[in-house]
């Protein structure tokens, strides 16, 4: 016998196919098999559903299937997914295909489809095509799958490159709706899928809507109780709230069925189902999984409505019902919503990205986008949706607005405001503390007022309704019976100060429900509401017996109300600092235990006009105040309240708010136009309605006002005049508005000095923000001048035309201040207001009204988009790599040091601007300001600027004066300079400065301490400027001792590089790469090689700096993980923290001083790891803008930051590169799915590099990875591309991944992520997994017994954890064995000595050039090329001589201007060719048989060569050598006279001293190095022995090789260690 079962039918397509009930699964299978025979019924659904649903079909499916016939009864099967998103792919489609036809489905299969909105697409997809097309049923478990994707027959999957992009219509048999299994439904889910809900009702359905405006309480009941006994599968056995959901339920799903039949194929009407989805879909993809459908619908409906709003055919009513109806459902609807803005990936959220995204949508023509337009609720602008410009979804979506100046269109202007905001909320609380209906009209539709309407409806202390298309609100009094919210509810009233003060008090009347289990009200805000002070208000009711707690700081929200009542009697209050402490206990007193007497204390009471409001607004409501007198007759600040109640009268009209008409009569007032504005006249009871009169007609405007409205005229545009002094105590929110009036204030009758000075207005400061000081700082940015007051400020007004352009004004999230400066920005170009969205606190449709209404043009603007005004890094990586380098600096920074010591690395000439300056004038700089004076030097300093950059505009190192940013002028020109050419700021310690300074003599004195000549060149420095190079000296002492020596020294035979040296090579990296003549990029950072970073976690790098070199074993480039660093000040503290940018340089500078490995510079934030705050966007792009100016190589930047923000980074970042990455440590990330590819794409068209990080759960998880990075491989022109899994279980990803893998060491602190591994773990591990086979490296040569190689080569090997060896192979001769050997398939490579360094050369495939201009080879290298393995031939032994001066030159020395080479063997041509790399004009050449020595100036015609007949005596007096290399044995010189060997004098060495090198190996001293040693200027010779010579052309042996940069230290410990011994 079949289950009785009531079930209501909805029609689509012809046919009564939808089935809404309770507990259907017994009606489905019965329905199903009689009604659809089939041989097979599968059952289709995930893991989720299945463990709440499975076993019940199957036990109903089997009892049904049972009572047919055995013979031919149908087989029931089931199959179940995983759940989620990742499951509606290709890959996910072919897994129910496979199981279908391994278990033998033919074409007369039934597949039913139970889950959500993903198991309906994809069963429905696999449905569609399975067989050519199977029938099939939709049995939608989640309120989203049944109001909106079971109902349509839309069915489809995801691919990489977008959502629902493959699929079809293929319309279900049934679909059954069970609303019963919405109490499984977690409660976010039931509110994803009333988005759905409230949408249908919003294009369709107003009397739906409303219903759905008043009842979501009810609603939500009907899912929180479950239903017990299967009640409500009959009629009979359902509840109200089960009667309710269902009507919503079915009322949802039969509009979208009339729809469907109308229009299957969406060619028209079935578009307005997507009303929201148009912005919706867009937000959803840059959001999801984090937020859910219905969720980005939700904002997506706002966000459209406004479009709406903005074209004129909506009004703010309809928004605003919209946006409290979905509010009340629990829905976001607005991407500042704490749920969305938490999210990293909110900061994806720019206007540019969500445009990109809605240009794929299914509905659009073309390029042209359509929106579901509404005109009212329930109505719709067309029968479609409607094409859209982007202009005006870029206006909706921006987060900021600019202002086109002009004069107002619609001008003469005739208008309302929005209602009272002061009025609304108290009217609000009036109506609904009272008995009976009260209608209000003209209610503004606000931030604040819904709060107040919330917070209400959260003490059940009044029912609200609408009317009249919401232009009524209903309000049902509740008489003063008030309760504490459920438990865990906080009565949350973001920047809502008049709610906040008003619901502290009416909070004390709250009454302790039996039923609760709540003891306390809790009352809120955001972080500027619990800044904003409640103190007073609360001391007098703590006074007055009611308990209140601070829950956080003292004196501010939120708090803690405890449900005691109000005693009552006498109050006593200080009301100095807002009316609205006492507004509150008035409005509240007359349902005090007592009657009360308020009297106020403290002096001045602010805003009398406001309380005067209260009491006008209490008597309209049955309620007589009476304001004390004393026996004079003089008012008192004491007022007496009745114990009473309110009675609501039956209809209350609201005035249109006086301080927000300020704003369109103030525009009329400096356009010089016309502006009436109704409902607000002589009679109102806002004390800001006497703005127009006392303020207005006072600067010189007409004003005409009548009871109920006011008319300005604005005297001609420029002609305000500035009246002087204005009292606005009876008016202070209009005060911002009078400030940017008298900010342009100078026409004729203005007061002296055009000041407009304002008092009364102290409560301003602990408004939204401290208004005065955000007037006087947001003015200046205008260039006026303005004057802070204790009770106000002093304007002083400026002409129009002086006024600076395209200012961005910061709006401090203060509607008042965005609307005061939108005054302004109607007559000052390029302004732009920033926090746009402020506005809705008191009208929201503010920007729409303004052009609309009043005909002045507003733009969107996307923040994230702005560039810096200062002076940045290149813009595009085509920039002339040959422009010239401009230096700036204080006097004393280093300039002619580190300019000249840059000239000589790039070869380049150097141009000292006051040396040019002395020979063009002909006198010097010090006589030149005696003579003429400071700004006569300036001026000629200017001159000599623009001159110096159009003569040598390429190919130069120009050095500054110190004081060239003075003016203007020169500023200018640097900035512009700065836009195709470095500008570098050489920066030093102040001390140091000043230091040399007082030394200093040849330029003029300051005539001021030069600190505070430094602290007003700073940031002018840093405004031309777009590079810095740190120069401090104090840091540099500080890392070099930390390495392994003092500088200069020698341990034992050990050199230790000097200090100079450091520099030398900071200097040589830092411009290299900044001018692009030689980048500082990891070179192993391409396709087919691997290369791995070094993560350093310290907080303090400078410990760590004595062991760079061997923590960086094996790395390509350094990790600085900057969020990490801590200020010794702020040690041990601090889980989230921002570096100063000041420490982040130093930190920087000090491993510039002891590496010239590249620099990753990384910020990561909280929520992707680290510990840099996720939302403070503005500080990490200044950190991110810092890496850039230090030249720093690789800047990682977090994809989840806004894009165009980092589209602007990567605009400036000149030769270095972006490593756009994205971490999720949740381990929800899913290497094949849709997400993941987007985010990939993402971050490929952001950055040079791409890094992915996710979580590993499983091994499979890293196939998974490997698979993903194989195909992005595998695409055109790929980017270098980190991906890794993080923990124990993606240790195989870190191993395999390629790309800058990151590396920790065992002697760092921690590591930088879990599942962290070494360099040389990692090579061991690859060496295990056949990806690093073993092999064979020799040295050729003989006699090689005693080589130092194998000790060099093979050290670094275990150093690195490589499986190589370094073996001796000696023989007579290069014949057969060496030819065997170098064939081998493990030959790695070879040394080659003497005699075979010819010998070896006919066995290669090509030589370097290198080697065939010294014609030897003491190196072959096995490469890869086309395919094919070759054998290449090269020579270090240059480089070896070339390092050993170039790392030794004393800092005195920029250029070597002469060198000597003294023999003219084989190694002599190594040496004249490093020589000639070098630079130097003059080679001396010194050897006993002249003509060995013509032949090598033959050999090198380019070189310079002179010969020299006697060793101390220089061809035509030329300068002495400081630079001098021996290639003869030892044993063939002597510095006897006597000795027939090369005798050596003393005079070879110059008394300014260089480097001297002997390439004998032993004795470790010869008689060169000796002699060196023994003359006057030995200690300013750096002598360079031979084995010292091999170990650096060994180091490049190894390198070539290996690809790795050769352990030095440990290397060369162990070779001196033999050598030695």
């Amino acid at each position: 016998m079949a289950v009785t079962t009531d079930v209501d039918k909805v029609s689509i397509l012809g046919k009564e196919s939808i089935h809404c009930g309770f507990h259907l699964i017994p009606h489905i299978a019965h329905t199903v098999v009689t009604t659809l025979s089939s041989s097979t019924y599968v059952l289709i659904t995930d893991t989720n559903v299945a463990s709440f649903h499975l076993s019940a079909f199957e036990s109903v499916f089997d009892q049904t299937l049972c009572k047919l016939p055995e013979q031919g009864r149908p087989r029931f099967l089931s199959f179940v997914i995983p759940p989620g998103e990742t499951s509606k792919s290709r890959e996910g489609k072919a897994s129910i295909e496979d199981f279908l036809l391994l278990h033998r489905c033919t074409r007369d299969t039934i597949i039913m489809a139970l889950g959500g909105g993903v198991i309906g697409d994809l069963v429905g997809f696999v449905a569609a095509t399975f067989m050519r097309g199977v029938r099939f049923v939709q049995i939608p478990t989640t309120l989203l799958a049944m109001v909106d994707s079971s109902v349509g027959g839309k069915t489809a999957i995801d691919t990489p490159l977008g959502k629902n992009l493959i699929g079809a219509f293929w319309q279900p048999e049934y679909i059954f709706i069970d609303a019963s299994f919405l109490e499984t439904l977690p409660a976010r889910e039931f509110s994803n899928g009333m988005a759905e809900v409230v949408k249908t009702a919003a294009i369709w359905d107003e009397d739906e809507f409303t219903a759905l405006e008043s009842r979501s309480a009810s609603i939500f009941s009907a899912i929180q109780t479950p239903s017990a006994d299967f009640a409500g599968r009959t009629k009979a056995t359902r509840s109200t709230s089960q009667d309710l959901l269902l009507s919503v339920i079915r009322g949802s799903i039969a509009v979208k069925a009339h729809i469907v039949t109308v229009d299957e194929r969406e060619t028209g009407l079935r578009n307005l189902v997507n009303f929201g989805h148009t912005i919706g879909h867009a937000i959803e993809a840059v959001l999801t999984p984090s937020m859910l459908h219905g969720e980005c619908v939700s904002v997506g409906m706002i966000l459209e409505a406004e479009v709406a709003r903005s074209m004129g055919v909506f009004g703010q009513v309809g928004l605003g019902r919209l946006t409290r109806c979905l509010k009340a459902y629990n829905l976001p609807v607005s991407l500042t919503d704490p749920r969305i803005a938490s999210l990293p990936a909110s900061k994806l959220l720019n206007v540019e990205r969500l445009l990109d995204i809605m240009k794929v949508d299914k509905k659009n023509s073309g390029a042209q986008k359509k929106i579901v337009i509404l005109t009212r609720i329930g109505k719709t602008y067309e029968e479609k949706a409607t094409n859209i410009s982007d202009d005006i979804i870029a206006k909706t979506l921006a987060d900021a607005v600019k202002i086109v100046p002009g004069i107002p269109t619609k001008s003469p202007v005739r208008m309302a405001t929005p209602g009272s905001k002061s009025i609304s909320n108290r009217v609000l609380l009036l109506a609904a503390l009272g008995n009976g209906t009260c209608r209000l009209k003209n209610l503004l539709h606000s931030d604040d007022t819904q709060v107040m309407m919330s917070a209400l409806m959260d003490l059940k202390g009044a029912s609200f309704a609408w009317e009249d298309g919401g232009e009524t609100l209903v309000v049902k009094g509740g008489g003063g019976s008030l309760s504490v919210p459920l438990p865990g509810k906080e009565i949350y009233l973001g920047n809502a100060g008049t709610a906040a003060r008003f619901l502290t008090t009416v909070c004390t009347l709250v009454q302790l429900s039996a039923d609760s289990s709540a003891k306390t009200t809790t009352i809120t805000g955001n972080a500027r509401m619990k800044q904003r002070p409640i103190g007073p208000l609360v001391t007098a009711l703590r006074a007055n017996g009611s308990a209140i707690d601070y829950l956080e700081g003292e004196g501010c929200l939120p708090l803690s109300i405890a449900p005691n009542g109000l005693k009552g009697g006498r109050i006593q209050l200080a009301a100095s600092v807002s009316s609205q402490y006492v507004s509150s206990i008035l409005l509240c007193a007359p349902y005090a235990a007592e009657a009360v007497t308020l009297e106020l204390t403290g002096g001045q009471v602010i805003s009398q006009p406001y309380i005067d409001m209260t009491i006008a607004m209490m008597k309209s409501f049955g309620v007589e105040v009476v304001r004390e007198k004393d026996a004079d007759g003089k008012l008192l600040d004491v007022y007496s309240i009745p114990k009473t109640t309110y009675k609501n009268p039956e209809a209350y009209s609201i005035e249109s708010d006086a301080s927000s008409a300020t704003y369109p009569l103030a525009i009329a007032a400096i356009t010089g136009t016309t502006c009436t504005v109704e409902n607000i006249g002589s009679e109102s009871l806002q004390g800001d309605a006497k703005f127009a009169k006392d303020v207005l007609e006072r600067m010189g405007c007409e004003v005409v006002q009548t009871a109920t409205e006011t008319t300005v005229t604005g005297p001609p545009k420029g002609q305000l005049k500035a009246p002087g002094y204005i009292d606005m105590e009876p008016m202070t929110d209009a005060f911002l508005t009078a400030s940017v009036l008298a900010a342009v204030a100078t026409g004729a009758g203005s007061v002296e000095r055009n000041v407009t000075r304002i008092e009364g207005i102290a409560n301003q400061r602990v408004k939204e923000c401290n208004r005065i000081k955000a007037m006087i700082d947001e003015l200046a940015k205008f260039g006026v001048e303005t004057k802070e007051l204790d009770d106000g400020l002093e304007i002083y007004g400026k002409p129009i035309a002086e006024l600076k352009e395209n200012v961005s004004v910061h709006c401090y999230d203060d509607h008042r201040v965005a609307m005061a400066f939108s005054v302004l920005a109607s007559i000052v170009g390029g302004t732009v207001l920033e926090e746009k969205r402020c506005v809705e606190k008191t009208w929201p449709n503010w920007w729409d009204d303004l052009e609309n209404k009043i005909g002045i043009r507003v733009e969107g603007v996307d923040l994230a988009g702005s560039i810096e005004s200062t002076a940045s890094p290149s813009r595009t990586l085509s920039k002339d790599p040959s422009a010239s380098v401009a230096i700036l600096g204080m006097r004393g920074s280093g300039k002619s040091f580190i300019g000249e010591m840059a000239a000589s690395t790039l070869s380049w000439p150097f141009v000292d601007a006051d040396v040019y300056f002395e020979q063009k004038h002909q006198i010097g700089v010090r006589e030149f300001v005696h003579k003429n004076g400071w700004p006569s030097f300036r001026a000629a300093e200017t001159e000599i600027l623009k001159e110096l950059l159009s003569t040598y505009p390429s190919g130069h190192i120009l050095s500054l004066g110190g004081g060239i940013v003075e003016t203007p002028e020169a500023r200018e020109v640097l900035k512009e300079y700065a836009k195709k050419g470095p500008v570098v700021h050489i920066t030093r310690e102040i001390d140091e400065v000043v230091k040399y300074l007082g030394e200093e003599t040849a330029r003029p004195a300051y005539g001021e301490p030069v600190t505070d000549v430094f602290r007003r060149r700073e940031p002018w420095f840093a405004e031309c400027c777009n590079y810095e190079f740190i120069n401090y000296t104090g840091l540099l002492t500080a890392s070099v001792n930390g390495r392994a020596s003092t500088p200069d020294e020698v341990n034992g035979d050990e050199y230790t590089a000097s200090k100079s040296t450091f520099v030398r090579d900071e200097v040589s990296r830092f411009f290299g790469h900044i001018t692009g003549q030689k980048p500082n990029l990891a070179p192993n950072l391409v396709a087919d090689k691997r290369s791995y970073f070094l993560s350093l976690t310290y907080p303090d790098v400078t410990p760590a700096l004595p062991h760079i070199e061997e923590l960086t074993t094996g790395a390509d480039a350094i990790e600085l993980r900057v969020d990490l660093l801590r200020s010794p000040k702020d040690i041990g503290g601090f889980k989230t923290y921002v570096p100063p940018v000041a420490y982040v340089t130093e930190q920087v500078a000090a491993l510039r001083r002891t590496t010239s490995l590249p620099i990753v510079f990384t910020v990561r934030t909280v929520s992707q790891g680290g510990s840099f705050p996720d939302g403070d966007e503005k500080a990490a792009f200044e950190l991110f803008n810092l890496a850039l100016r230090l030249g720093v190589e690789y800047v990682d930047v977090e994809i989840s930051w806004p894009e165009k923000r980092i589209k602007s980074l990567a605009s400036r970042k000149g030769n270095s590169q972006i490593i756009a990455s994205w971490h999720d440590w949740s381990g929800k990330m899913k290497w094949n799915s849709v997400d993941v590819k987007e985010k990939y794409d993402t971050a490929a068209r952001l950055g040079e590099v791409v890094k992915m990080v996710g979580k590993a759960t499983f091994l499979e998880d890293n196939f998974a990875l490997y698979e993903f990075v194989s195909k992005m491989r595998a695409g055109p022109n790929p980017k270098p591309f980190i991906a890794i899994n993080m923990g124990v279980e993606g240790q195989m990803s870190r191993i395999l991944n390629s790309s800058f893998s990151p590396v920790t060491h065992p002697l760092l602190p921690s590591r930088a992520a879990p599942g962290q591994l070494s360099f040389v773990q990692i090579q061991t591990a690859l060496h295990l997994m056949g990806q690093l086979p073993a092999r064979r490296f020799f040295i050729f040569g003989n006699p090689i017994a005693h080589s130092m190689s194998p000790t060099l080569h093979n050290t670094g090997f275990e150093t690195l954890g490589l499986p190589y060896k370094y073996e001796i192979f000696e023989t007579a001769d290069v014949g057969e064995e060496i030819k065997f050997t170098i064939a081998s398939p493990d030959f790695g490579g070879a040394s080659v000595t003497i005699p075979f360094k010819l010998d070896i050369i006919p066995l290669l495939d090509v030589l370097s050039p290198e080697a065939e201009a010294i014609g030897a080879v003491n190196t072959v290298v096995p490469q890869m090329r086309d395919g094919s393995r070759i054998l290449y031939g090269d020579n270090t032994d240059w480089l070896g001589i070339r390092e050993s001066i170039r790392t030794r030159l004393p800092s005195t020395i920029f250029k070597i201007e002469s060198a000597l080479v003294i023999g003219a063997g084989g190694t002599s041509r190594a040496a004249i060719y490093a020589l000639q790399n070098l630079g130097v004009p003059r080679i001396y050449l010194f050897n006993r048989t002249r003509s060995s020595a013509q032949a090598l100036v033959d050999a090198f015609p380019d070189a310079h060569i002179e010969l020299v007949d006697e060793l101390g005596t220089w061809p035509g007096n030329g300068l002495a050598p400081s630079v001098i290399v021996s290639t003869v044995p030892a044993s063939a010189t002597s510095i006897d006279t006597s000795s027939e060997s090369l005798y050596l004098p003393s005079a070879i060495f110059a008394p300014e001293g260089g480097v001297v090198v002997d390439m004998a190996y032993k004795p470790a001293m010869t008689p060169l190095l000796t002699l060196a040693a023994s003359v006057p200027s030995g200690k300013r010779w750096k002598a360079v022995k031979g084995v010292e010579v091999l170990l650096e052309q060994g180091y490049r042996q190894f390198e070539l090789w290996t690809g790795r940069r050769c352990p030095k230290k440990v290397v060369s410990h162990q070779v001196w260690a033999k050598y030695s011994a």
